[in-house]
């Protein structure tokens, strides 16, 4: 397993990550004994990250994540977490984020967590769920900072979604040491311009702030919550179709576009639009690590055979660029 260096924190992360959300629902929802079987599994091809938070399955991901690590013991995994801030406890965010790291450390049976992550959107003026850049910077940091003084986390971590202008400013501060991505062959537009009326959030080359604030860069959604498979079929464990982020505004239609890809597969690149989509994410130099989501241990196996191929080839990413071409213009 290929590792990358993580921004500025020394740390080397393999470049499959091991995404324990709701979306796939393995880690939620799954067979006990399998998930301790596809977590060892990952450990021994060299996966070295995972990710889960309160939010999945409302601590279930968390439970069962700290449940196996504990039962494999497991040297040198990296483990990150997340908070989301409801907005009544706008008022009192030291006190909540920390009840809340609190909370998920017991959960995990860990005294301090890698990476802890703010999991708000993240807006200019801030309102409904959504942080304002000043509140970001002047109230989460330092709670944060007080953590990690601490020894109960590691390194401050963000996840990039809200107003792009927001994002910049947040990452540009140079105050978080992680960031959470979208970026995938729908919206790559955090890596690369997107062409004009391109019907996606465009991101601004996020890559290129977090690059100079020496920022580690996590990709999420790199199957556009399983869009990208070009089927709308949902396996028994996984969520239900997840809302779009970044990309279209229906799932529906991020999975019409997904099939408008299929020449990739149908010309050889890639055995799979997932398989596709799993090896675009990584062909990134800013990429540290890409989250997979995954509702069976298939489905893992699927991904690291993907990685273990390696980065797309130009040849392919120049005809995933002109496949995307008639994107531009329609309704998002």
């Amino acid at each position: 397993m290929q590792l990358r260096v993580f921004g500025r924190t020394g740390l080397q992360l393999s470049v499959l990550g091991f995404g324990c959300g709701a979306v796939g629902g393995f880690m939620v929802r799954g067979d006990p004994a399998e998930q301790e079987r596809t977590v060892a599994r990952a450990i021994a091809a060299g996966v070295n990250y995972f990710d889960t938070a309160v939010q999945y399955g409302n601590g279930e991901s968390e439970k069962n994540l700290g449940r196996v690590l504990q039962k494999l013991k497991p040297a040198n995994v990296v483990v990150g977490t997340k908070v989301r801030l409801p907005p009544s406890e706008y008022g009192r965010i030291t006190d909540a984020v920390t009840m809340s790291l609190e909370g998920s450390l017991a959960r995990l049976g860990l005294d301090r967590v890698d990476i802890f992550h703010l999991h708000n959107p993240i807006t200019e003026a801030g309102g409904g769920s959504t942080l304002s850049v000043r509140q970001v910077l002047d109230d989460v940091v330092p709670a944060f900072e007080r953590l990690r003084e601490q020894g109960k986390i590691r390194f401050l971590g963000m996840t990039a979604v809200g107003d792009t202008a927001a994002l910049h400013q947040v990452i540009d501060a140079r105050v978080f040491d992680s960031a959470q991505v979208v970026y995938n062959m729908l919206n790559p537009s955090a890596g690369e311009e997107l062409p004009a009326s391109y019907p996606a959030q465009d991101y601004g080359r996020l890559f290129d702030h977090s690059q100079a604030a020496g920022v580690g860069i996590v990709g999420i959604r790199v199957l556009a919550g399983g869009a990208l498979s070009g089927s709308l079929e949902r396996h028994p464990i996984a969520g239900p179709a997840p809302e779009p982020i970044g990309s279209a505004l229906s799932y529906d239609a991020d999975v019409d576009r997904a099939r408008r890809l299929m020449p990739l597969v149908e010309e050889g690149f890639a055995a799979s639009l997932t398989e596709a989509a799993t090896r675009f994410a990584l062909s990134h130099p800013a990429m540290g690590t890409i989250l997979v989501g995954m509702a069976t241990p298939q489905q893992f196996e699927d991904a690291l055979a993907a990685v273990e191929k390696g980065p797309l080839p130009r040849a392919a990413l120049e005809r995933l660029s002109a496949l995307r071409q008639p994107f531009s213009g329609e309704p998002r």
